[in-house]
């Protein structure tokens, strides 16, 4: 099953200026065996055009790929903290991701996914990050 899709990201981290960053854009939305795919091109809003995302999401995790003008690979697990480098137009950058709660409400027509966790960056203070993501199939 592969079926044209809305999708609607929504990241929050917690800044001082507590920005906000929401994301609509067309998609597809793939049903697998364990679970569904959701791929999307990334635009100018996000800082990160010309990139691909792509995420498996199963019921206990969830993987956010990227290839183009950004490049990573982050696995959101309750059970194991990752680590994942993080290509940039500026540079490589290592990442750790701890997950705090990780909601997954998905069928065949789409669904919502919720992700709470700590970012790390190359050795500094961990950011507190929510995404959340909204799938609407067409």
């Amino acid at each position: 099953m592969d079926k044209k899709a809305i999708i609607s990201i929504i990241s929050n981290a917690s800044m001082d200026d507590g920005d906000v960053i929401e994301v609509v854009s067309p998609g597809k939305y793939i049903k697998l065996d364990n679970g569904y795919k959701a791929v999307y091109e990334e635009t100018e809003i996000s800082g990160m055009d010309g990139t691909t995302t792509t995420l498996t999401i199963q019921d206990k995790e969830v993987i956010l790929e990227r290839e183009g003008t950004t490049t990573t690979k982050m696995q959101f697990n309750k059970a194991e903290p990752s680590v994942s480098m993080y290509q940039t137009p500026y540079g490589m950058l290592e990442i750790s991701i701890n997950t705090k709660e990780l909601t997954v409400d998905m069928n065949e027509d789409g669904g919502e996914l919720k992700i709470d966790y700590s970012l790390g960056v190359a050795g500094q203070l961990p950011l507190d990050t929510s995404l959340s993501l909204k799938i609407r199939t067409q």
